[in-house]
């Protein structure tokens, strides 16, 4: 089932991700910036492994890690993370912790479409990406 994800996906869509960047603390400038990039995200697998690949004008990031296996994250904002992903129901759930917080990023195919929902407590956030042509 996660060889549905195996695409190159650009983001078309973004609601309320202002605000979860701001709930996770992430600085005004920072905010600006990466409100207004519109990026790339690129899922590979090689034999166990998935290898997540966000490209854009602002900052790119690549984690590889394995389904149910917890792994060191940094993420973009340079924050150091203990991730976890696994596949429940047909979606990529991937959960985030660090200094008694969390965050999950859900990822669903939808229409063709990959829907990454954001989650930092009561802050929800939904980005569309559609299959680059």
């Amino acid at each position: 089932m996660v060889d549905a994800f195996m695409d190159t996906w650009k983001l078309v869509d973004s609601k309320n991700f202002n605000d979860y960047m701001k709930s996770l603390g992430v600085g005004f400038a920072t905010r600006q910036v990466a409100s207004m990039t519109k990026p790339t995200t690129i899922i590979e697998k090689n034999g166990d492994t998935i290898i997540l690949k966000t490209q854009s004008t602002f900052k790119n990031t690549e984690i590889s890690f394995q389904l149910g296996k917890e792994f060191d994250e940094t993420i973009a904002d340079d924050r150091k993370v203990k991730s976890n992903v696994t596949l429940d129901g047909g979606k990529l759930v991937h959960v985030q912790k660090w200094d008694g917080q969390e965050t999950s990023l859900l990822r669903e195919l939808n229409d063709g479409k990959l829907i990454l929902t954001l989650t930092h407590g009561s802050v929800v956030c939904t980005r569309t990406y559609e299959k680059e042509a």
